[in-house]
């Protein structure tokens, strides 16, 4: 589990996370995987040093979504042979992962450096942010298996995208590249391969330049926003921005700005 995600810590806070299993074009359905980015997840959460993750994979995939060498009945996948099996395979198993990245405070961006195919979409509709490399490659493609998004993706996808999109992607399972992502709001850049990890770090850097609790809140403002009416929006903005006012860091930018200077930002 410890290798099948990378976890590489910067000074700033910056956390860059890479599913470690090339050979297989880093697949997300199999167990190692799962425990791997849950544990990592949770590693994040618990480090209040941590500003901005980074998500990508090693060699040429993002990640192939499931590994259907494991898709035949009790071959070591999701698949349980007993619906009911196969039904606490996926509640047990992929199922956990936007519910984790949906808990997590801490802002993610998705560095698709290559096909994100399947689940492997859908994980970069759990991140915050997507910017791609030219030859990343998009599907949502369970429909050619003859299966369906186990993992979130039919409430992922269209929060991302719209729904008339996600449906497109969804009940044709085609493949869309880079620029197509693009125009569709799938992702926010499109950026030369080579240049794709400094870009994504370019970003990163400039969120973790502000002050954590402010920008852990406002992602978890972000996400409530998704899901919830006006009213519960503005009473959830007022109790959070009464903590925001209450914090150091207000203080040290309000007074950074009066003296025309740059803030130091100390998380507290």
């Amino acid at each position: 589990m410890e290798d099948a995600v990378l976890y590489d810590a910067a000074p700033n806070g910056v956390v860059t996370l890479t599913i470690n299993r090339p050979e297989l074009r880093n697949p997300i359905s199999d167990t190692e995987v799962v425990d791997g980015l849950l544990a990592v997840l949770q590693r994040i959460e618990a480090d209040p040093t941590v500003r901005v993750a980074i998500l990508t994979g090693a060699g040429k995939a993002f990640s192939s979504g499931g590994n259907i060498n494991a898709m035949k009945p009790n071959a070591g996948g999701l698949n349980g042979g007993l619906p009911a099996r196969t039904r606490g395979n996926y509640k047990r198993g992929i199922q956990q992962l936007p519910v984790a990245f949906a808990a997590l405070e801490v802002p993610v961006i998705a560095a698709v450096n290559g096909p994100a195919i399947g689940a492997g979409l859908d994980l970069t509709c759990m991140c915050d942010l997507r910017i791609a490399g030219e030859s990343a490659k998009f599907a949502e493609s369970f429909v050619k298996l003859g299966i369906i998004p186990g993992d979130g993706g039919a409430w992922l996808l269209q929060r991302v995208v719209g729904f008339a999109k996600a449906a497109e992607m969804s009940l044709t399972g085609d493949m869309i590249d880079a620029q197509e992502a693009l125009a569709c709001g799938l992702v926010s850049r499109v950026v030369p391969d080579a240049e794709l990890m400094d870009a994504a770090r370019a970003l990163a850097d400039r969120i973790a330049a502000n002050p954590p609790f402010a920008v852990r809140m406002t992602k978890r403002l972000l996400w409530e926003a998704r899901r919830s009416d006006l009213g519960t929006v503005l009473e959830m903005s007022a109790a959070m921005q009464a903590v925001a006012h209450a914090t150091g860091d207000h203080e040290e930018a309000v007074d950074a700005f009066l003296e025309k200077r740059t803030p130091q930002f100390k998380g507290d």
